[in-house]
């Protein structure tokens, strides 16, 4: 039997052990580019305060990326997935694209705690001219439940 943050078993599919009352979150944004020291959210979920969760899934987007699938660094720009301002371990941060918009790309499987705030961002710490991006984009993807600690099994859907 497994564990949904509080008690084993409660309000559980007994064949796969999912909560009863997952749902999914999506979120996605396609923004110009952070100029010079500046920073954009690409992405938000907040849990609501009694839930938890998991982040399955994140994609990453840039115009140069886009026309050039060799434009896989992202000299100058830094990446990071955060929960409650602090960054997500392992993504910790990361000058690179490791997951493309567009392609499946590779599931992750990371608990969320309750009633975080997720956050993908990118920061300009300084591109060269030739680095500059104009268009970036982010996606974080996942799933949340009640959260059986605060009592009671979750309501039915």
């Amino acid at each position: 039997m497994t564990t949904v943050c509080g008690h084993p078993g409660t309000g559980q599919c007994e064949v796969c052990g999912t909560p009863l009352d997952t749902r999914v979150f999506d979120s996605s944004d396609v923004v110009a580019a952070p100029g010079p020291g500046e920073e954009v959210v690409l992405a938000r979920f907040a849990l609501p305060s009694t839930h938890c969760g998991l982040l399955q899934y994140f994609a990453q987007f840039t115009d140069l990326f886009a026309r050039d699938p060799g434009r896989v660094a992202t000299p100058g720009y830094v990446w990071q997935i955060r929960s409650d301002v602090q960054p997500l371990d392992p993504y910790l941060s990361f000058g690179h694209i490791i997951n493309p918009w567009g392609l499946s790309g590779f599931p992750v499987d990371i608990r969320i705690p309750e009633g975080a705030t997720l956050e993908f961002t990118v920061r300009n710490t300084g591109a060269s001219s030739a680095d500059t991006l104009t268009e970036v984009g982010g996606r974080i993807l996942g799933r949340h439940w009640y959260d059986t600690r605060f009592g009671g099994a979750p309501g039915l859907l």
